[in-house]
């Protein structure tokens, strides 16, 4: 009763009209970066951070969650009609999907899409209405020493969050936490590292290094290679799937949507790898499996209600404990900081109208998503059409103005060039950005709550394995750098292997 009293609450937030505003905004936008391959929702909420600084704080989060759930919409669009996945998350999506297509049934994948992702997004939210406030109450009761813990198993992450080599992930997370230390040391406030620079004072700016890593870097990747996009040229029609359909696909949209929620919340299952697993079960499952691959409908349903209900569970670590599972979630933690707020246990005691607000939004923009989604499909279509290199273009210049207006400085536009260019080289050697930026975002409380748990010691390590939550938390840090070595070959390698061709 006292959820349903709290989301009422938060719908009187996102209910005004300027928050409407910016929830079809965010929702849009995220449609948009799903629907356009190469872009991805960590470069556009990167790109569009700069321009949110001077609007409330729970307006732009609302805006910035609704283009990362957006893009999950988005993504199956291209899948289905271009053959290419505008998201990561959407290469199953092209297996069944675009067969489909070509048998003269795309309204009836596009609308499956819609209609699956529509309903494991509204009960991922009543999981996260109901998990979120649970598991923050739980991390009250965390000292120094128990958020050092924490802080360090979300920096064994990176074991997760990337897709090549560990040990170069590993190297990437530690430039990151080197990046991190530069600016004012937080205890003694003397600079550090900054060679003499006032505009390192305050340290590396997360809006620089992820519109530079992200934005850039991908349309310097991009302008290098041709896109070869093949549109299908047919008539869409009967958007509304039939009864048929719905027989099929209501059992893999129910089993994808558990399956995406729980594994949302668990670091490295991200939506990529959950979408393989649901397409596998349903496979296993089928009657037919013979049909997958070949435009089976299960094939499009359970793994597009598995990405969208994983974008939901990904916001129950975010937001109780501060602790992002994916690229993403790492530059909506460093926006949050950013704008004022401070992601952890008392967020949702300290700011309901900003975690409420969010929950409230969130079913707002699922019903948008599911209005814009089936109507615009002819205006994608059409955009699909535009160059790259138009396109490219246009996000160079929004980069260099979205730089310039975060402190109207010249250094902040030649900070954001510098990384989009360490960006591309790191695209181009195999080295992933993730890593590093999961390391800068964790970086200033790993370092603050180590030192403070010394002093309380009076310098002893033991004090880490002596209380029982940090033990805990170490205990699975070391299995989240042991596992790799068993399980990276069973689950990942498939998943990779697959996104990369």
């Amino acid at each position: 009763m006292e959820a349903l009293h709290s989301l009422i609450y938060g719908f009187g937030i996102v209910l005004q009209p300027e928050n409407i505003l910016f929830c079809f905004l965010g929702v849009f936008m995220g449609t948009l970066v799903g629907v356009l391959p190469g872009l991805g929702s960590a470069a556009a909420i990167s790109l569009l951070l700069p321009t949110l600084f001077h609007v409330p704080g729970v307006s732009a989060m609302i805006m910035l969650a609704g283009i990362c759930y957006g893009a999950m919409y988005g993504g199956s669009t291209t899948s289905i009609l271009v053959n290419i996945p505008g998201e990561v998350a959407s290469v199953v999506t092209c297996l069944d999907g675009y067969q489909m297509a070509k048998q003269g049934r795309a309204g009836a994948a596009l609308g499956i899409a819609a209609f699956g992702s529509f309903i494991a997004g509204t009960f991922g939210l009543i999981g996260l209405m109901l998990f979120a406030p649970t598991l923050a109450s739980f991390a009250l009761r965390f000292g120094p020493p128990e958020y050092f813990a924490m802080a360090f198993m979300s920096f064994t992450l990176v074991t997760y969050v990337s897709k090549g080599s560990l040990i170069r992930s590993l190297i990437m997370g530690c430039v990151g936490l080197i990046m991190s230390t530069v600016g004012m040391d937080p205890i003694t406030s003397t600079g550090r590292f900054t060679f003499g620079l006032p505009a390192l004072l305050d340290g590396f700016e997360i809006v620089y290094v992820a519109m530079g890593l992200f934005g850039l870097s991908e349309v310097l990747l991009n302008l290098g290679e041709s896109m070869n996009k093949e549109i299908l040229q047919t008539d869409i029609k009967h958007l509304l799937p039939n009864r048929r359909d719905w027989r099929d696909s209501a059992r893999p949209i129910a089993r994808g949507t558990v399956l995406g929620f729980f594994l949302g919340i668990l670091p490295g299952f991200g939506s990529a790898i959950t979408t393989f697993l649901s397409y596998a079960m349903e496979r296993k499952l089928s009657r037919h499996p013979e049909k997958f691959g070949k435009g089976a409908i299960e094939g499009v349903a359970g793994p597009e209600a598995a990405n969208n209900a994983a974008s939901s569970g990904t916001f129950i670590p975010l937001l109780s404990l501060g602790i992002p599972v994916n690229v993403s979630s790492s530059i909506l933690l460093g926006s949050l900081m950013i704008l004022g707020f401070q992601p952890g246990p008392l967020l949702i005691s300290n700011r309901p109208d900003l975690f409420w607000g969010l929950i409230a939004s969130m079913y707002l923009g699922n019903v948008l998503l599911l209005v814009l989604n089936l109507p615009l499909i002819g205006l994608w279509v059409q955009l699909l059409k535009v160059p790259y290199s138009i396109l490219g273009v246009l996000i160079v210049l929004f980069c260099q103005i979205g730089a310039y207006s975060v402190n109207s400085s010249t250094e902040g536009v030649l900070f954001m060039n510098i990384f989009g260019l360490m960006g591309y080289l790191m695209k181009r050697y195999k080295f992933e950005a993730a890593p590093l930026i999961l390391a800068l975002v964790l970086g200033p409380m790993l370092e603050n709550s180590l030192r403070r748990s010394l002093m309380m010691s009076e310098g002893s390590l033991g004090i880490f394995f002596t209380r029982p939550i940090s033990l805990v938390f170490i205990l699975i840090s070391l299995a989240f750098l042991i596992s790799p070595l068993f399980t990276r070959e069973r689950i990942g390698k498939v998943a990779i292997e697959t996104t990369e061709e």
